[in-house]
């Protein structure tokens, strides 16, 4: 099996009437449901969306994902 990446779930599971989505991780539904069966790179994709909808939703500029940052050794 291929790799999986953790849930973005961050157990505040409410799903938004207005705009469909959860209002813990942003996930709509049919997001949530198809987690387990996305493949690492979908998963990604996802995370990445799920980021960008973050920042349009509180305004906050977009950082780059954990993984996109420096990976020289920590000072």
């Amino acid at each position: 099996m291929s790799e999986q990446l953790v849930s973005p779930c961050i157990s505040i599971c409410e799903i938004d009437l207005v705009s469909g989505t959860c209002r813990g991780c942003l996930r709509r539904r049919d997001e949530i449901a198809s987690w387990p069966f996305m493949t690492a790179p979908e998963q990604r994709k996802l995370l990445d969306e799920l980021r960008a909808r973050r920042a349009e939703q509180t305004g906050q500029p977009l950082r780059p994902p954990r993984r996109a940052r420096s990976k020289g050794p920590r000072a």
